[in-house]
């Protein structure tokens, strides 16, 4: 990991860019993190609309983590920003507009070429930077993973065992692979649902929430469109996502 610049917002965060390798990412940390007090993290998904288009979001959900005590971080996701191009992810795609503009039903061969590609290659990095930033000094876990794409957030609560609980948001297409990964999900989820999406299932959405083998899994439902997301929502997250870190801040202080 190579950190290229560094600069601290004015509510005393640290936001720090950096490369692992080609992929550009993001750290912010609460200005108190430090070595003889390491804070737990949050990996924060997102879309894949490239960095610069998501940092304003970006940003005000890392000041909200670091108002709790936590860093948060983000990476760059493949195909996106200035990383090359997936031409076949990028046909698919285009594939979907079409379906979705004609009214017409987005059949599972224009899903799996849209997502699995993307969950694919995303995971074994977000596993990377997982390890780069569990090594600083100033972060010591536990760790979360919040929104994003819902099928990179399942295959990572599925293959990562540092993550200890996720907040997803169901406004994407799953491709019918999922499912089963779901049914071996077991960490706490907090799984937010627009009622109104138009770019997302409904259907889809509760039977994946109901596919998921967790013990204690919440569906936060709310009316109004994928951008309609209210502000309540993110208030609920945050509660969430400060009793699972502080309850496995707890258990990792323990002898």
């Amino acid at each position: 990991m190579h950190f290229t610049s560094e600069q601290r917002l004015d509510d005393d965060v640290v936001e720090r860019a950096f490369t692992l390798g080609d992929i550009p990412g993001i750290l912010w940390t609460p200005a108190s993190a430090s070595a003889s007090a390491p804070v737990p993290l949050i990996l924060l998904g997102h879309p894949p609309l490239g960095l610069r288009k998501m940092y304003p979001r970006l940003a005000d959900r890392a000041r909200r983590s670091a108002a709790e005590g936590f860093a948060a971080a983000t990476i760059e996701l493949p195909g996106s920003g200035d990383r090359p191009r997936l031409s076949a992810v990028d046909e698919a795609r285009a594939d979907l507009r079409r379906a979705l503009q004609a009214g017409e039903p987005v059949g599972d061969e224009i899903i799996d070429a849209v997502i699995l590609p993307l969950v694919e290659q995303s995971v074994p990095e977000w596993r990377a930077a997982l390890d780069a930033l569990l090594a600083l000094p100033e972060i010591g876990g536990p760790v979360a993973y919040s929104g994003g794409v819902i099928s990179i957030g399942v295959r990572l609560a599925v293959v990562e065992p540092r993550i200890v609980a996720a907040g997803l948001f169901a406004g994407s297409f799953v491709p019918r692979t999922m499912f089963e990964e779901a049914r071996q999900v077991t960490i706490p989820l907090h799984v937010l649902l627009q009622w109104d999406d138009e770019g997302n299932d409904r259907q889809a959405a509760l039977d994946l929430f109901d596919a998921f083998g967790s013990k204690e899994k919440t569906l936060l439902a709310n009316m109004g469109g994928h951008t309609g997301v209210p502000q309540s929502a993110g208030e609920h997250a945050a509660g969430f996502f400060a009793r699972h870190l502080r309850q496995g801040l707890i258990q990792t202080d323990r002898p």
